[in-house]
């Protein structure tokens, strides 16, 4: 009895081992490829799809490939919350001060009016499902400075979203919903892209609904130069085209006809604001380079050559003057010191022709090739030196010139400050709850913004702070700018600085 009673005892403790193994596994393997796409699986929205792409029978029928596509492209709902900034204008000296006394019912008049509110802000855009586990891409523009991020599904369930990583340069912000099972849309080749071709455009334009419009692709490799007002290091090569796009499409999704993702719409060519006849779409293959960098390092690993090129559109004047030639290629003006280009032999006036087989001929569609890339790969450069071409292999780099990978800073270091919770005395005395009093600026955001040593940091971004660990949880998913609200200890009135955040 009792060997009966052992062995099975043996058996359940190893049973059980089996399973907890198998589950360990299972939650290890989930958490490796978070936020990926598995080759050859598809989604259940494209169930019996795929069995009919590439079909003659209705060359322009969109139908399939909008039933597929509409259930992976959600509503996003922002809210900031109402910010209150100081005036921080110069009082001017009120005649009847004297007179009055206490409250000064001219204030107003003089410029005495102290703090103003910047009242609540809602906004709506649009975003792309890319794994069923609850990943989403959609526009930095969409969700920067956001305090809440709301997601409603095309079968009206809702989320809470969390920004997971953004990169201003390229206009991409990955945010997470806690969901399993999603729907999602599969990746494309936007490299297969053609001129002429039909697309179509998905998201919740003015908000609308989901909505679908359709268009062809009227010009690849645009620049119009929208990114450089969020980033100092802009990468723009759109997919422009002629599909109706609206305020709201914004992060949503451009697929061709077989109901692939090759594009995320990002801006339309507008004197108004509304549609007038373009609009641009940010390449998947870069879409899916940004993405993966942010899900796995936190940051993109963004790859540079090291060249100085003309800008497009350049005069024949310019040209003249900066000794441009004209030719095939991507005329380099300069290389940069330490930079991957020169390290490998490239020189100035040479042409890049070539990015590993793929041709170039503008700036473009060389940023879009490079964009590709993480510091560290190997690429073959073809480039034409006094009408011979020659192939040259060259190593990339980062923005400081070396393979290393590139980490998201510590927020705090970010600013560049030590920091300490306020004397409770000190706050007794200023009125206020607590914060956080600025000891010493270093190197960092703050030596770039107006705030002296000695402020006390009561709030960020409307959300309050009362300790060091506060102060580093209400900027963990800021990204851009942040607003820092407190007080200088004996002075009443309260001050707002905008800090940026972000390396571009």
């Amino acid at each position: 009895m009792m060997k009966l009673k052992t062995i099975l005892a043996v058996v359940g403790i190893s049973a059980t081992t089996t399973i907890l193994s198998m589950w360990g596994f299972g939650e290890f393997v989930r958490s490796k490829y978070a936020g990926t796409q598995e080759p050859g699986k598809l989604p259940v929205n494209y169930a019996g799809f795929f069995d009919k792409k590439g079909s003659s029978e209705s060359p322009v029928d969109f139908t399939q490939a909008a039933t597929a596509a509409t259930p992976a492209v959600v509503h996003i709902k922002t809210r900031t919350k109402a910010k209150q900034v100081s005036n921080n204008l110069p009082k001017r000296s009120n005649p009847f001060g004297d007179l009055f006394g206490g409250d000064d019912p001219f204030g107003d008049l003089f410029g005495n009016n102290g703090p103003r509110m910047i009242p609540e802000q809602r906004a709506s855009g649009s975003g792309v499902i890319i794994s069923e586990d609850g990943y989403i891409v959609t526009n930095n523009h969409v969700v920067d400075g956001a305090d809440e991020i709301n997601i409603t599904l095309p079968n009206k369930k809702s989320y809470k979203a969390t920004v997971v990583g953004t990169d201003p340069s390229s206009d991409i912000a990955v945010i997470k919903i806690d969901a399993k099972g999603l729907p999602y849309l599969v990746y494309g080749n936007s490299d297969e892209s053609k001129l002429g071709q039909w697309v179509l455009a998905i998201g919740y334009p003015l908000t609308l609904d989901v909505t679908v419009t359709a268009g062809i692709i009227s010009a690849k490799a645009r620049n119009i130069g929208i990114n450089d007002r969020q980033s100092q290091t802009p990468v723009e090569s759109f997919i422009q085209t002629d599909a109706a796009v609206n305020r709201g499409n914004s992060g949503g999704a451009l697929i061709n006809t077989t109901g692939e993702l090759i594009g995320i719409n990002s801006a339309i060519a507008s004197e108004t604001g509304s549609y007038a006849g373009y609009s641009y779409a940010i390449p998947v293959n870069i879409v899916k380079k940004v993405v993966n960098d942010i899900i796995k390092f936190g940051t993109v690993q963004r790859a540079f050559i090291g060249i100085s090129y003309p800008r497009e559109g350049a005069s024949d004047e310019d040209k003249k003057q900066q000794g441009i030639k004209d030719g095939d290629g991507v005329f380099i003006t300069d290389v940069t010191e330490n930079g991957a280009a020169k390290a490998a032999g490239i020189k100035k006036g040479d042409f890049i022709i070539n990015i590993n087989g793929t041709k170039v001929n503008s700036g473009p569609e060389l940023q879009e090739q490079i964009a590709r890339f993480k510091p560290g790969d190997k690429i073959n450069v073809t480039v034409n030196r006094d009408g011979k071409d020659i192939v040259i292999p060259v190593t990339l780099k980062n923005k400081v010139g070396n393979t290393d990978v590139v980490k998201t800073p510590a927020i705090l270091e970010k600013l560049g400050a030590d920091f300490e919770i306020v004397d409770k005395k000190v706050a007794a005395a200023n009125e206020i709850t607590g914060g956080v009093v600025v000891k010493k600026i270093k190197e960092g955001a703050f030596k770039n913004s107006r705030i002296q040593e000695g402020f006390v940091i009561t709030a960020v971004n409307g959300k309050e702070v009362k300790t060091v660990e506060d102060l580093k949880a209400a900027l963990i998913n800021i990204k851009g700018t942040a607003y820092f609200d407190g007080i200088y200890p004996g002075y009443t009135e309260p001050y707002r600085y905008p800090v940026k955040l972000d390396d571009e």
